[in-house]
């Protein structure tokens, strides 16, 4: 698996003229590839009177489904150029939808190749990428009278705190660097005087 991945920060539009055509590229983040599918649907219906709804998304954090569309223009010129970009950038989980609105100048296939994959370009560096890290997810079980200071303390190290549960006992989830795993088991079991229950689980992409 990889250890880390960028995807797009937020879903937002960016616009650009080129020889009079309007192109507005659409980008969000796609957990699945449904959600990716969902999206360009959505700009789409969006905007019905464009000459063409062009869309590509990278999804996997090893990009194991990429897909892209043309929709309407010469082949190779539209969706191919635009999920060249998202990869090229080595973004992951995001789909793109650029949207023309032909401005009556042909812009030939070179002109077209270097407007759509262009527009994704500067629509990411307008939006901004994060990076994800791979973790581990593990439990600790802690009673109640030690689970505040314990908290405190695992944020305080910059250990990150996904959830905490109560019950009879108080359950904390956290992430954890492959690395950081058995370094963590002994500062927790230091923490706690060895009390703490400690349970490792799946694996999970956080903050970076």
């Amino acid at each position: 698996m990889q250890e880390q991945y960028r995807t797009v920060a937020r879903a937002g539009v960016h616009e650009a003229e080129i020889n009079r055509s309007r192109f507005l590229c659409a980008l969000a983040p796609a957990a699945t590839e449904r959600e990716a599918q969902d999206f360009v649907a959505r700009v789409r219906r969006e905007h019905p009177t464009a000459s063409h709804n062009c869309y590509a998304y990278v999804v996997g954090a090893d990009a194991s489904v990429q897909k892209a569309s043309d929709d309407g223009e010469p082949g190779g010129t539209a969706g191919v150029p635009m999920l060249q970009m998202l990869m090229r950038r080595e973004v992951r989980y995001t789909v793109a939808v650029v949207t023309r609105y032909y401005g009556g100048v042909k812009l030939g296939a070179g002109g077209l190749i270097r407007a759509y994959g262009g527009v994704v370009g500067e629509a990411l560096d307008a939006l901004g990428t994060i990076a994800r890290q791979r973790f581990r997810l593990a439990t600790v079980t802690v009673d109640h009278q030690r689970a505040g200071k314990l908290e405190n303390d695992l944020r305080a190290t910059g250990r990150a705190v996904r959830e905490v549960r109560y019950a009879d006992a108080v359950a904390i989830e956290v992430g954890l660097p492959e690395a950081d795993v058995e370094p963590f088991r002994a500062w927790l079991a230091d923490a706690t005087a060895g009390t703490a229950g400690f349970e490792l689980g799946g694996e999970a992409y956080g903050d970076a």
